[in-house]
């Protein structure tokens, strides 16, 4: 009786106590740099939105936690493929048992469909150039689909990783919510999403039916803190746990020197290209565009952001990616650039309008280039705004100028593709990010991804980069790689080397060690 006694005021006891008391939620703030957009994967093309969709979604395949490197590919969705002798036809068998999050229920064949003619589809997707390749994609039963190639693509198995148009949407959801799917996401990922609150946050939970375990963070809170020192000092006092970092050098070496500062650099890097806009004069003219690339000294640049944080590029193609070359570079001769001005008609100098983001990743750089420009006769007028005012803006074919940087799968093709291709241009019915209007390589860009064989495609991506800087569509000028900083609580349970996402991939083995 006495027992039974102590038992039932045990329960009573447990009873009166608040579930937090009982079991502490394992809460990890975040700190991004902007508001995010869309969270649907297949529209996600800004680091912010990226950041949130790598945590929510799942590809066929995914790129090892840490790694952006293709070889490190492995199953995801999908638990094992094979494919033709012809390299044509692809099968993938997918894993059984596994649940959308919410009530949204049991992952498919069908979901597959839907998400690659989904992402095929330029109406509802921004990387459907990446699956241009598809001739169709067939259900054979609710665990195995096949996919048909119009040709060989050597790189297809990159382009379904958890990766933009890669990752699998739910069909349910995305059909019946329609234009609200991009702020109502439905994946299979380790984390859901609970909601947001436009300029301020994005909350996420831990998926309890997430296949490869529930997360042991239970819930992240993800702040738009687009102020550099306002996020520094936020994470200084221990109000976040983790932060996207100022990519320069001399704030990596300072942050190193302090305790609980735990700096991570990792690619891919985002490129960084000065495009050219020659559907504006006097920018139409070949020996204007000459000049605006003699009077650009990347060295500078460089010198400014540090070698750890941003490399030197060499071509429009970025640094590492397969089938980059380096043939056609452009030098620094400022005399150079007033003599083409001359020849032009512009010997007394000309004036370009620019949009140019205030963020830190840019309005810095932009200023060097300014100053330099100045130095041929070139004044480059800068219209400072916000980041989302410059992402639309400059998709409206409203700058002379546009800095932008990217970070895409990393072969020649995708850069070639979405930045260089004439169906890309901004402004047109089939727009991606051509912001230059380029168009001389286009048939290089095509048969290269129906070559044979490997050497035939790289020797066309080298023809394709060759047409390019000559015609100087766009300057390159470095790579911009990803710098994050983390609180001794945090471990992300693996080694940190690479995240195509652009931010560290929070799993089902991260963990959060109690304040």
């Amino acid at each position: 009786m006495r027992n039974s006694a102590i038992a039932l005021a045990a329960l009573m006891f447990a009873a009166c106590v608040p579930a937090a008391a009982r079991a502490e939620e394992t809460v990890l703030r975040v700190a991004g740099n902007g508001d995010v957009s869309t969270l649907d994967a297949h529209r996600a093309s800004a680091t912010s939105d990226k950041t949130v969709v790598g945590w929510i979604y799942n590809g066929l395949v995914r790129f090892k936690p840490g790694s952006a490197d293709p070889k490190d590919i492995e199953p995801d969705l999908a638990e094992s493929w094979e494919k033709s002798a012809d390299g044509k036809v692809w099968t993938f068998h997918l894993r059984k048992g596994v649940l959308f999050q919410g009530d949204w229920g049991p992952f498919s064949a069908d979901d597959v469909v839907y998400s690659l003619q989904r992402s095929a589809d330029p109406k509802r997707s921004t990387f459907s150039s990446d699956f241009a390749a598809i001739d169709r994609v067939e259900k054979i039963d609710d665990l195995t689909v096949r996919i048909t190639l119009k040709y060989p693509d050597v790189n297809f198995l990159g382009r379904v990783t958890n990766y933009h148009g890669g990752n699998i949407v739910s069909r349910k959801a995305a059909e019946e919510l329609g234009d609200k799917f991009g702020t109502h996401p439905v994946g299979t990922g380790p984390f859901a999403f609970v909601e947001q609150v436009t300029q301020q946050y994005v909350k996420l939970s831990a998926n309890p039916h997430y296949f490869r375990g529930k997360p042991k963070i239970d819930t992240i809170m993800v702040r738009n803190i687009p102020s550099d020192s306002a996020r520094e000092l936020a994470f200084s006092s221990g109000e976040i746990d983790l932060m996207y970092a100022k990519r320069e050098q001399r704030w990596v070496d300072s942050a190193r020197r302090r305790p609980g500062f735990n700096v991570e650099i990792f690619r891919p890097g985002e490129y960084r290209l000065l495009h050219i806009n020659q559907s504006v004069p006097p920018l139409d003219d070949i020996r204007v565009r000459r000049a605006i690339a003699a009077a650009v000294n990347v060295d500078d640049l460089v010198r400014y952001v540090g070698k750890d944080v941003g490399p030197k590029g060499c071509s429009v193609v970025p640094p590492g990616y397969l089938g980059e070359d380096c043939s056609v570079r452009y030098s620094f001769d400022i005399a150079k650039a007033k003599k083409l001005l001359a020849e032009a008609g512009h010997k007394d100098g000309i004036t370009i309008k620019a949009i140019v983001s205030n963020i830190s990743a840019q309005q810095p750089f932009m200023e060097i280039i300014q100053a330099q420009l100045a130095k041929a006769g070139i004044k480059l007028e800068m219209q400072v705004v916000d980041h989302a005012t410059y992402q639309s803006q400059t998709r409206k074919d409203l700058s002379g100028l546009v800095f932008y940087g990217a970070a895409r799968f990393p072969i020649a093709d995708t850069y070639l593709s979405e930045f260089f291709h004439s169906r890309a241009t901004v402004n047109t019915p089939t727009a991606a990010t051509n912001f230059s209007h380029c168009k001389v390589a286009d048939k290089e860009i095509e048969q290269a991804r129906m070559a044979p064989d490997a050497e035939a495609q790289k020797a066309l991506w080298k023809e394709a980069q060759r047409k390019i800087m000559e015609d100087v569509c766009a300057i390159p000028l470095f790579e911009l790689r990803q710098v994050w900083a983390r609180s001794d609580r945090l471990d992300f349970g693996y080694e940190l080397k690479g995240a195509m996402n652009l931010a560290p991939p929070l799993t089902e083995a991260t963990t959060l060690k109690p304040r």
